[in-house]
């Protein structure tokens, strides 16, 4: 999600007409799903997650977080205990890594794809080795011709491509998305007009913050400008548009909103305080989650999304913190980081902007 990308409010109506059988997507940044993973993963007791020795009802896993004012990625376990760390402290990195924006495992859970939003590049890396192994744009300088970014946004790792997969990315300030090849780094696809902020999927986006993996390979944007989310097939046909209401914030401001297990959107609202909402693909309001101030108010949170159990994981950046809600009872029912407090230390964040779920019996393979 971006910090940098400016916010055109304004109520509208929903457009296009509703998904048929749109079913249930991965989790985020899954992209073969726990049954890709499982096949080259190492597995253990599905009661554990990685490193853990008890079970934990709301958190039935580990959390991936991009860390992105400590110019770090951690994972954590349940028990809030570090068990693996981006770049390995006191060891310098192959590639520049400055403020990890979002993180996502690839299919089989070997690699992590992040974007550097203000560096404007992207970058794979390899978790045994914990070495970058692939990236794109050039560090620190934006710009829209071949190679470059402008304020990058949601990498994400797909099958394809010419064997080596496709990645795919919002790259916000361009107004558009990309379909980059992996083995070649040559542009595939682009949906959007490079430069032209309309409103106007697949043609054109207005200032397109999200790309998150859809049911039957299509792809969810989130378009800041607007508030829209917009469902799209593998081929780029538009199969719905909808405005997204946030009933209780000031601001409209969208951010990477992404399929539920069962089929409905959740998307948060970046802004402070935030909000969190979950629609159905009509556009009715399932579940709100705002609180003006007290221990459970958001400040700015870019990312929510559903797990299998029915608890929703935030990233809310600007507490410092990542939280795991329970929306039956819109309790915080676990917690990473300190509120309002920055810190490097064990058990403190520094603006958290994005993370991946990790399910319990899944280690990542060659990791120690």
């Amino acid at each position: 999600m971006s910090k940098t990308a400016a916010v055109v409010a304004g109520m509208v109506l929903l457009l296009g007409a509703t998904a048929a059988g749109c079913g249930a997507a991965a989790q985020p940044g899954h992209a073969g799903g726990p049954a890709a993973a499982k096949r080259t993963a190492k597995t253990r007791s599905p009661l554990y997650a990685w490193r853990s020795h008890v079970r934990n009802r709301y958190l039935p896993g580990d959390i991936l977080i991009a860390d992105r004012g400590n110019n770090r990625l951690i994972i954590v376990n349940p028990e809030k205990k570090i068990v693996w760390e981006y770049p390995t402290p006191g060891v310098k990195t192959n590639f520049p890594f400055v403020g990890p924006d979002d993180a996502f495992f690839t299919s089989g859970y070997r690699e992590i794809i992040t974007n550097e939003e203000d560096s404007n590049t992207i970058a794979i890396l390899n978790m045994a080795q914990r070495r970058i192994v692939w990236t794109y744009g050039r560090f620190g300088r934006g710009g829209s011709s071949t190679g470059y970014l402008h304020t990058p946004d949601d990498a994400f790792f797909r099958p394809g491509g010419n064997g080596g997969g496709v990645i795919t990315v919002a790259d916000i300030r361009n107004q558009r998305i990309l379909f980059i090849d992996r083995k070649t780094h040559a542009i595939l696809k682009q949906y959007g007009t490079t430069g032209y902020s309309v409103h106007n999927p697949p043609t054109s986006f207005a200032a397109p913050n999200g790309d998150f993996p859809a049911p039957s390979g299509g792809m969810l944007v989130t378009e800041i400008d607007g508030s829209y989310v917009d469902l799209l097939t593998k081929a780029g046909k538009l199969v719905w548009s909808l405005h997204v209401p946030f009933p209780h914030a000031n601001t409209l401001y969208p951010s990477d909103a992404n399929f539920t297990p069962h089929g409905n959107i959740i998307v948060a609202n970046y802004a402070n305080p935030g909000e969190i909402v979950k629609l159905s693909p009509s556009g009715k309001i399932l579940w709100d989650y705002f609180f003006a101030s007290g221990p459970g108010a958001l400040d700015n949170p870019s990312l929510a999304y559903e797990l299998k159990n029915g608890m929703v994981v935030v990233n809310d950046d600007d507490n410092n913190r990542v939280i795991v809600i329970d929306p039956k009872t819109d309790k915080i029912v676990w917690q990473y980081g300190h509120k309002g407090q920055v810190g490097s230390a064990p058990g403190y964040l520094n603006d958290p902007d994005g993370t991946d779920f990790l399910p319990a019996g899944v280690v990542p393979p060659g990791v120690r």
